[in-house]
């Protein structure tokens, strides 16, 4: 196959990249690198083999999108995705969620090409059940602080759905939900870069609220492996991926300290407005269409991510 991937210098993106590379795929990776970063990708434009199947395009989604030659799938991956990123950047954030996936659509349109949407448990906001399935509305404030992501996230999924229902184009929704793993920026706002950045520093490592809000975490090449085999499918409705096993924010400091061997103390700062209480997804469904769970130990992806973090 032949495959676009945008937001492909992104952590997810970027890992995206590796996988279809991995499968002797070719890929055409666009990122304008707002939130992407070049050291993400540096590896598959030097390697003799892969840089023969591997093509960077630095572009920004929201404006008009052609590939030439054949295109067997678009997988839209492009869009800030952190509390950090979405607060500096809320109308790049909406125009990637609706130009950037009006646009990407248009292409898989054109080319006759599977086309992958990445959205979010974000959809869900802050749930009024746990789990959640994909069949739950979500409980999402569009005028608060976290609205532009989850609403853009929203219309994309909208979009994408009256592509499939209106010219017949071959569809998909992915819903992730919290992931981490080497590739995450350390500043961006998400608890497990922001936690292993303080341990290794030594620094207080900070929780919002009480921190028995809880989330659950599945490492990168897990969530990865559930998506390829997703779009590998001829399934239209959105599906969950992620790690069903729950545990509180408190807990999640607490292991980053003992993992790290850090000295680090905790402190507690008052809960951001709109902050999610639970966020853990039912896969019922991924496990029943994909033949698919998580398989890494919490602890071996953790010593993973760490590692990365030692090298800078």
């Amino acid at each position: 196959m032949r495959v676009l991937i945008t937001g492909g210098a992104g952590f997810l993106g970027s890992h995206f990249c590796d996988y279809f590379l991995s499968k002797g795929h070719d890929v055409i990776c666009m990122d304008n690198f707002i939130t992407g970063s070049e050291r993400n990708i540096e590896h598959m434009r030097k390697d003799k083999k892969l840089r023969k199947r591997f093509k960077l395009i630095r572009q920004d989604v929201t404006n008009y999108i052609w590939i030439s030659g054949k295109l067997d799938g678009v997988l839209h991956f492009a869009s800030p995705a952190s509390p950090i990123d979405y607060a500096k950047i809320p109308i790049q954030t909406l125009k990637v969620g609706a130009l950037g996936t009006h646009n990407t659509l248009g292409l898989a349109k054109a080319k006759k090409a599977r086309y992958l949407l990445a959205s979010t448990s974000e959809v869900y906001g802050d749930p009024l059940v746990n789990p959640q399935p994909e069949s739950y509305w979500g409980n999402v404030n569009p005028v608060g602080p976290r609205g532009c992501y989850d609403e853009a996230k929203r219309f994309a999924e909208a979009m994408v759905t009256a592509y499939r229902n209106v010219h017949k184009v071959d569809t998909s929704i992915v819903r992730i939900f919290n992931t981490f793993g080497p590739r995450m920026r350390k500043h961006d706002g998400r608890a497990v870069p922001a936690f292993i950045d303080q341990a290794l520093r030594n620094q207080a490592i900070t929780v919002f609220g009480d921190g028995k809000q809880t989330r659950s975490f599945c490492y990168v090449s897990d969530l990865i492996e559930g998506m390829y085999k997703l779009f590998m499918t001829k399934f239209h409705d959105p599906v969950n991926i992620g790690n069903p096993m729950e545990m509180t924010v408190l807990q999640l400091a607490e292991r980053i300290i003992s993992l790290t061997g850090s000295k680090s103390k905790i402190i507690f700062k008052p809960l951001p407005v709109d902050d999610p209480k639970v966020r853990r997804p039912d896969i019922s469904l991924a496990k029943k269409l994909l033949k698919w769970q998580p398989k890494v130990k919490m602890d071996f992806g953790m010593q993973k991510t760490i590692e990365y973090f030692k090298t800078g």
